[in-house]
């Protein structure tokens, strides 16, 4: 009978004492070199084909998909207004299947309202609109309401609303501030009377400073007077939120944090553009 006892040595004494080399997995070098990023972002041209082929070239020696990296890369674009190249980096990753994220879908939609391109935005929020609509985030609404009321939409602007209130998600502060400016620019003071009454302003609002949320109260003078810090918790302090949602689903589409909820749709839901 084999008796572990009496097996010994040096590499079981490392792993025993947890100090074994750890080699690193063979084609994991494209998740640590800037190569992928620099290459995506300037080293092409706009033709869908390179730009699907090079992608292509840098995967396919790869085990894992590099999500981290690709999404990574997608933060650098944004930051660079790179919304062609945005819009072609996600839906090639989609047709790859994984990263079907709400960041990722987020940083799709935005990256269309950017570019112009208002139709194809209309029918990306109205097919994750009907597949998830109960899971849908209140930043998905907010950007509708806000493209909507920039083009003068108001009656796609109240529809979007109005689905909004349907599912129970409450709007924030900015929201119900827009569709007040649209009823006052439609004259239809009833309304606006109505939408004040049912969502008053809040007695407490959420703001960033120097990184850390920080609970403020808000006076009728606009003024603010620091508080204890909110607890994220509570319904009550939801009511009052107002957060920078955007840079916040930026920030986890770049760290690969965003909950994945779209791992069972299917790898071809967009077409390449």
């Amino acid at each position: 009978m084999f008796c572990l006892r009496n097996y010994w040595s040096p590499a079981f004494a490392l792993v025993r004492e947890g100090l074994a080399v750890r080699y690193p997995r063979e084609g994991a070098t494209v998740g640590h070199s800037p190569k992928f990023k620099s290459v995506v972002i300037k080293g092409l041209s706009n033709v869908k084909e390179e730009v699907y082929g090079a992608l292509d070239s840098f995967v396919a020696w790869e085990l894992e998909f590099p999500l981290i990296v690709v999404k990574k890369a997608l933060k650098t674009l944004e930051d660079e207004k790179e919304w062609k190249r945005i819009i072609q980096v996600i839906k090639w990753m989609f047709n790859k299947g994984p990263g079907k994220t709400m960041g990722s879908y987020y940083t799709l939609l935005n990256a269309l309202i950017e570019d112009g391109r208002m139709e194809e935005a209309e029918e990306l929020f109205g097919m994750i609109f009907s597949r998830y609509m109960e899971g849908l985030p209140r930043t998905f609404f907010m950007r509708m309401i806000s493209l909507y009321y920039s083009l003068g939409a108001y009656d796609k602007m109240f529809e979007a609303f109005a689905d909004m209130e349907e599912l129970g998600v409450r709007p924030d502060g900015s929201i119900v501030r827009v569709l007040g400016d649209a009823f006052q620019k439609l004259e239809m003071m009833d309304k606006y009377e109505k939408l004040k009454k049912k969502y008053p302003p809040p007695k407490w609002e959420y703001r960033y400073i120097k990184g850390k949320r920080i609970r403020m109260r808000v006076y009728p003078d606009s003024k603010t007077e620091e508080a204890t810090k909110g607890d994220p918790g509570t319904d009550e302090l939801q009511e009052a939120e107002i957060i920078h949602l955007d840079s916040e689903l930026e920030e986890e589409a770049s760290c690969g944090l965003d909950r994945n909820v779209l791992d069972d749709a299917p790898s071809g839901d967009l077409e390449y553009v």
